[in-house]
Order: structure tokens, then sequence, then C-alpha cells
């Protein structure tokens, strides 16, 4: 399966975040959106899950456009992730990740689905909190049990937004992997927007770089992922490094700018 974005601008109040995105995304991929705050990651995520008509351009599955399909099908093919949630208070765990089933049963879970459930939960290290309400989680756990709802949905495709954000570096690198697993084991794609350029460097199959809300790269992420793209874009020096776990990029020193404090002081970096 394809999702192919043509000519996507998006924004929101009439200001374009989005300029004329071109790219496709296949399932068995990991495929990274990065870029620098404001680059438009999160909404070129939006916008590929359906969540917000582009203004102009068009989404297609398969040469058929995102906006044709029923929410029904829509949701047995995308799950979406965002950086955080609204949750009802006193869920628990167990019911929040059965929601991710929703699309396939009835009114009520068959054997298979609360299988699926159970699996999800072991994957995401979240099944000894299956009693616990939502709230009742750090922001990491609770991010994990949300991650387990879309691996419920055995979705065609993940579209994750920075969903390691809130994760302590065991569970970025745990997330990625069990991704990284799912998507070339299964055959479903994953399409994520990332800060980390190391986790993007080591889990993607191709990535797309933005800025300013424009592609400016797209390939292989060691091809994308480079010293002198980086300072192009991130404004950030920084060296490749070869180890014997592989190559690993090490920002040492940003380029000007100037950072400012509430009281009105100038930092410059």
């Amino acid at each position: 399966m394809i999702i192919r974005a043509e000519g996507l601008d998006q924004g929101y109040g009439g200001d374009v975040v989005v300029h004329g995105f071109e790219g496709e995304f296949h399932t068995g991929q990991v495929v990274s959106v990065l870029g620098p705050n404001g680059a438009g990651k999160s909404t070129l995520i939006r916008t590929l899950a359906g969540l917000t008509e582009p203004m102009s351009g068009e989404v297609y599955v398969d040469d058929v456009p995102l906006g044709d399909i029923s929410l029904g099908d829509r949701a047995k093919i995308i799950s979406y992730v965002p950086q955080s949630y609204s949750y009802m208070p006193y869920t628990t765990v167990l019911d929040t990740v059965l929601a991710g089933r929703s699309p396939y049963m009835g009114w009520e879970p068959k054997e298979d689905d609360l299988e699926i459930v159970q699996e999800s939960l072991e994957r995401m290290a979240v099944l000894e909190y299956t009693e616990r309400f939502i709230n009742e989680l750090s922001g990491g756990q609770r991010q994990r049990v949300f991650i387990a709802r879309a691996l419920a949905q055995r979705p065609r495709f993940f579209m994750f937004d920075e969903p390691t954000s809130s994760l302590d570096l065991r569970y970025q690198l745990e997330t990625m992997k069990v991704m990284s697993d799912i998507v070339h084991g299964s055959d479903s794609g994953l399409i994520i927007a990332v800060h980390d350029l190391n986790l993007a460097l080591h889990y993607s199959d191709f990535v797309y770089l933005m800025r300013d809300g424009k592609l400016t790269y797209s390939g292989a992420p060691e091809e994308v992922i480079t010293p002198e793209v980086i300072e192009e874009v991130y404004a950030v020096k920084s060296i490749m490094a070869d180890t014997e776990e592989g190559r690993f990029i090490l920002p040492f020193q940003s380029k000007g700018g100037e950072l400012r404090s509430d009281f009105g002081h100038t930092y410059r970096k």
C-alpha cells in the first residue's frame, strides 16, 4: 500500500504552514519526517492522517483520495498518535487500549480482540498497568499506552507525531525497535515526526527533511543526515562518528542566533 501526497498545502487561519509537499510513503518502511521547530512536521502528519483537510493538493491511498474513504475504513488503514493526548480520567489502561479495536468489534470484544490488546500491552511494557486509571500514570507511561492502542488497531500505516518526546532514553530506543520490527515484519508502514536525528539515522528507511514548511531534502537517512545538511537546515555544527555500533551524528555548536529570557536579557548561543 502507498500513501501519496501531491502538491499539499496546509495551514491555519489562511496562513500556509506546509507548502507544496510531494512525497510517497510505502508499507514495509519506517519514514521519518525531520526538521526544526516550526518546519511543518506535525501539520504534515495530521494532514496525511486525514485529521485536517488540505488547503490545496491531495492525499491518496493507492490512488484513491483519502477524503473518499469512509471513516470506518480509514481507521483500519491509519492509526495516529499525537505528541500529547486529551484523555478521560478514570478510564483504565485496558479500556484505553481496547478502544483501538473499535473499527473491528461490536458492542462486546471478542476473544481475538482481547488477545490483540494483551499482545499490544506486552509489546509496550505496560501490561502491569492494565487495571490502573490512565490519569494515574506518568507522561511517559501514558504515551506507551497510547502507542499500545495504536498497535491494537492493526492499521496499515502508523502515523506518529514525536511519540518519543516524553519517553526516557530506554523507552525511546525500545519503542523505535518495536515499531521497526512491526513494520518490517507485518508489511505495515510508519510515518514518524521525530527530533532525534540519531533515532532517525538508525531506524529509518527513508527521510523527508523540512524547513519553513517546505521539503528541503529527501532520501536514505545516511544521504540526508550529514553534517553539511544539518548545518544548513538547523544552523548547528556537527560531526559524524563511526563506532562499532554504527554511525552517530554529534552536534557540538550552534551558529549564532539569540535567545531572550522573559526579563529581556539576550543570551547568545
